[in-house]
């Protein structure tokens, strides 16, 4: 059973930050990408960011310059940078993972819970 469990969601002000977190657990053989989306009252989730094992990162236009992904394999840990915040980044933002929990089985996506960011005007 893999778990993804997200951390630092909260109520900022606009041009506050906040720093997310999201660590794997369970059985991982490996994994593939890491990423983080987020859906606004709605509206469909949208991608934020992503980041390979190997560490090439990919983001949406709408947080480039103002977020930043970063990922530890070690710990199976994938963070979200986030500067400049604002209210128009207000959404729950999910964590992503692509798991091998054996290496004879397929990758298979995993979710997180959900953290809620908030951001004031």
């Amino acid at each position: 059973q893999v778990q993804l469990v997200e951390s630092g969601g909260g109520l900022v002000q606009a041009g506050g930050s906040l720093r997310l977190s999201c660590a794997v657990s369970g059985s991982i053989f490996s994994i593939n990408v890491m990423g983080w989306y987020r859906q606004a009252p709605g509206k469909q989730r949208e991608l934020v960011a992503t980041i390979t094992n190997g560490g090439t990162t990919n983001s949406a236009e709408s947080v480039k310059g103002r977020f930043t992904i970063s990922g530890d394999n070690a710990k199976h840990t994938v963070y979200l940078q986030m500067n400049s915040l604002k209210p128009e980044d207000t959404a729950v933002y999910y964590c992503n993972a692509g798991v091998k929990e054996r290496c004879w089985m397929t990758e298979r996506n995993y979710w997180g819970q959900g953290t809620q960011v908030t951001v004031s005007s």
